[in-house]
């Protein structure tokens, strides 16, 4: 039986696939025969608000909330969310981020709110492991920018003791069947992401 106990706190914004990515993490997990937890929070998803998926995994779980500071990874669509949720790793979380910016109509339509100076460079000097993923760049070279939320799953497969052949079944399960072939590159170029 494997030994593993992960707690994953995935954030973005509406319409990034945030809600999918932790739909593919949980099936994974369940396929190898352990208890899931999942607990979402997506009230103004689709106005471009904030989404953030905890997802826990472990031989038995009791709560599907992250306490703040205990996740192992932090999985970022966006690179301004990521810095707000970077306190709630462990010491020796990662944090896996995409380098996307997102400004906030709120923010672009204030003179007293500003987006964040460097964003990524500001989650480097709170945690050890910050891996900064171009991702709508390698979304966009594989034709389809809806491929972020598979690439940042490579890279975290990469994190996590599952075997890819499983991720790929996972993924092939779980999209539509015209976007499997691209959601299984946009895995792999993920997985090729030096950590």
């Amino acid at each position: 039986m494997m030994e593993c106990e992960f707690s994953i706190l995935i954030v973005g914004v509406g319409g990034q696939g945030v809600l999918l990515a932790s739909e593919l993490i949980a099936a994974v997990a369940l396929k190898s025969n352990l208890d899931v937890k999942k607990s979402e929070v997506h009230g103004m998803a689709q106005r471009g608000g904030v989404v953030s998926s905890h997802v826990r995994i472990g031989h038995r779980v009791h709560s599907p909330t992250i306490s703040y500071g205990r996740a192992d990874v932090l999985i970022s669509f966006e690179q301004a969310e990521g810095l707000r949720a970077i306190d709630w790793i462990k010491e020796d979380g990662v944090a896996i981020v995409s380098t996307t910016s997102i400004v906030p109509a709120i923010v672009s339509s204030s003179r007293e709110l500003s987006y964040p100076d460097e964003p990524i460079k500001q989650m480097r000097e709170k945690a050890e492991r910050v891996v900064s993923v171009e991702a709508d760049m390698i979304a966009r070279e594989l034709g389809n920018p809806r491929l972020v939320n598979t690439v940042l799953l490579g890279v975290l497969s990469n994190h996590l003791p599952f075997d890819a052949a499983l991720w790929r079944e996972v993924i092939e399960a779980g999209v539509k069947a015209q976007f499997v072939e691209a959601n299984l590159a946009a895995f792999e170029r993920g997985r090729s992401v030096e950590a």
